[in-house]
C-alpha cells in the first residue's frame, strides 16, 4: 500500500496588502521569493494552497518537463480551486522534480509539507438556550497545526447545521435539518481578527428546542470535512410580558419578568431594555437587583399616542456556571386615542343651531351668486345683441349710400347722350313716290 503525503504549500505575508504594481512578481525573481519547490518520487498527491495579491489572476504552475498548466487549463485528474485571494491546486500522482509558481504570490512565501488535513470545531457548551448569543470557533488543521493564510476565508465554505434528533415530545420533532449559520476568519462580529486561521461561528439559536446533532462542514471544490457533536437546545428561561395599565392614558406600562431560577442565578441576572416609540422616542433602561422569580418592572409614562416596541436583552449565569447574553423576543403595545364623549342636548342644540345658520347661509349665498350670474349673463348677451344691430344699421345705412353714389354715377354718363340726339325730320326728304315736298 502506497504511503499517502499530502504536501501543502502556503504562501502568506505578515500584512494584507491591496494590489498595486510594484507588488507584481516577475518570473526571474521566483527562485529569490522561494515560490519553487520539490516534489519526490514517493508522494502520492499534492495540494498547494497559494495566496495571491488581492483581486489578481490565478498563478501558472510550471512543472519540471517545462510545460505549463493554468486555472483554466490544466488535465482533467487536477483539481484547482481559484478565489479573490488565492488558488488551491490538488494534484494526483505528480510528477518527481522542482515544481514552479508564476504570478502575483505574495512575498515572504513559505512551504510546508503535512500528512493530513483536518478541522477542529470547539465543542458546543451545555446547556444551550433559545436566543443565547454563543462564541463557536473552528479552525482548519494540518497535521494537527492551525492553518493560517490571508485569504483563506475566500477559498474555504464554512456551513453549520442543526440535525433534529426526533425524539417524541420535543418541539423540533418534526424539524428535521435546519441551516443555522456559518464560520468566518473576517474581523466582522463574533470573531476577534480577519485572518488569524480562527473561523467564528454566527449561528442563530432562536430555533425550536430539543436534541440536535450539531454539523460543520467545511468544503470546496476540492475537499470537504465534516465535524459532529450532540447537544441540547433549552427553552429561554426568561419570560416577558407586557402589561396594560388600568387607564392607559394616565397609568403606566409594564412588563411581567419570569426567571427560571433553577436556570439562572437571579443575583446575576440583568436585563436593558430599548423603549422606542412615536415623534422620535427612544429610551434604553435597565433592571437588575433581582431577588424574585417573578417581578415587574415599570416603564416610563408615555403620553404620546401611536406603537411602541420593546427590545430586550438578558446578561445572566446559569446554575453551573455558565455566564449567557440572551436577546429576548420584541414586545409591543399601542396607545390609543379614546373616542370622543357623546354630546349632550345643549350641545346636540347648539350643533343644530350652527348647522341650519350655515345651510341658511349657504342658501343665501346660493341665490345671490346666481342672482349675479344670471343678471352678468343677461348684459352680456343685451351687449353683444345691441352691438350686431348697430353693426347691421351701420352695414345697412353703407349700402344705401353705396347704391345712391352709383345711380348719380350712372344718370351722369346717359344725360349727355340724350341731349345730343336730334329728333327733328329733315325738310328736303323725298317721299314714297320720289317726289320732293313742295
Amino acid at each position: 500500500m502506497k504511503r499517502w503525503i499530502t504536501s501543502i504549500a502556503f504562501i502568506s505575508a505578515l500584512l494584507w496588502q491591496p494590489v498595486l504594481a510594484q507588488n507584481v512578481v516577475p518570473s526571474h525573481q521566483a527562485s529569490e521569493l522561494k515560490n519553487r519547490f520539490r516534489i519526490d518520487h514517493m508522494v502520492d498527491s499534492v495540494t498547494l494552497f497559494i495566496q495571491r495579491q488581492y483581486g489578481s489572476a490565478p498563478v501558472v504552475i510550471v512543472l519540471p518537463d517545462g510545460s505549463k498548466w493554468y486555472a483554466n487549463r490544466h488535465p482533467e485528474d487536477v483539481q484547482w480551486v481559484d478565489g479573490m485571494t488565492g488558488d488551491i491546486v490538488t494534484i494526483n500522482n505528480p510528477m518527481p522534480g522542482p515544481w514552479q509558481l508564476l504570478g502575483r504570490v505574495v512575498e515572504g512565501s513559505e512551504i510546508q509539507k503535512v500528512s493530513d488535513l483536518s478541522i477542529n470545531v470547539e465543542a458546543i457548551p451545555q446547556p444551550l438556550y433559545q436566543g443565547e448569543r454563543v462564541k463557536l470557533t473552528a479552525q482548519l488543521m494540518a497535521d494537527e497545526q492551525r492553518m493560517r493564510m490571508p485569504g483563506l476565508d475566500y477559498l474555504v465554505d464554512w456551513t453549520a447545521k442543526f440535525v433534529s434528533q426526533h425524539l417524541p415530545g420535543e418541539e423540533n420533532f418534526a424539524a428535521g435539518t435546519i441551516v443555522v449559520g456559518s464560520y468566518n476568519d473576517n474581523g466582522e462580529k463574533l470573531d476577534e481578527a480577519p485572518d488569524d486561521g480562527i473561523f467564528t461561528g454566527d449561528i442563530n439559536l432562536n430555533q425550536p428546542w430539543g436534541h440536535y446533532t450539531l454539523e460543520v462542514k467545511a468544503t470546496n471544490n476540492l475537499f470537504e470535512r465534516v465535524a459532529k457533536q450532540e447537544f441540547e437546545l433549552k427553552p429561554m428561561p426568561i419570560e416577558i410580558d407586557v402589561i396594560e395599565p388600568e387607564d392607559p392614558l394616565t397609568g403606566r406600562w409594564a412588563l411581567a419578568l419570569k426567571i427560571d431560577d433553577s436556570q439562572l442565578q437571579l443575583q446575576d441576572t440583568f436585563f436593558e431594555f430599548d423603549l422606542v416609540g412615536p415623534a422620535g422616542l427612544q429610551l434604553t433602561l435597565d433592571h437588575r437587583d433581582i431577588e424574585i422569580a417573578d417581578s415587574q418592572f415599570l416603564l416610563p409614562q408615555v403620553s404620546a399616542f401611536g406603537s411602541y416596541r420593546i427590545k430586550s436583552i438578558a446578561a445572566s449565569t446559569t446554575s453551573s456556571g455558565r455566564e449567557i447574553y440572551l436577546k429576548l423576543p420584541e414586545q409591543f403595545f399601542n396607545l390609543v386615542r379614546p373616542p370622543d364623549p357623546p354630546p349632550t342636548e345643549e350641545e346636540l342644540a347648539a350643533i343644530a343651531a350652527i348647522k341650519a345658520a350655515a345651510e341658511e347661509k349657504k342658501a343665501k349665498d346660493d341665490a345671490l351668486f346666481w342672482i349675479i350670474t344670471i343678471n352678468t349673463l343677461l348684459v352680456i348677451l343685451g351687449t353683444i345683441i345691441l352691438l350686431i344691430w348697430r353693426k347691421r344699421q351701420n352695414l345697412k345705412e353703407a349700402l344705401a349710400v353705396t347704391a345712391a353714389r352709383l345711380e348719380q354715377e350712372r344718370a351722369k354718363e346717359i344725360g349727355p347722350a340724350l341731349d345730343e340726339i336730334d329728333l327733328t325730320m329733315p325738310e328736303d326728304l323725298p317721299d314714297e313716290s320720289g317726289k320732293k315736298p313742295s
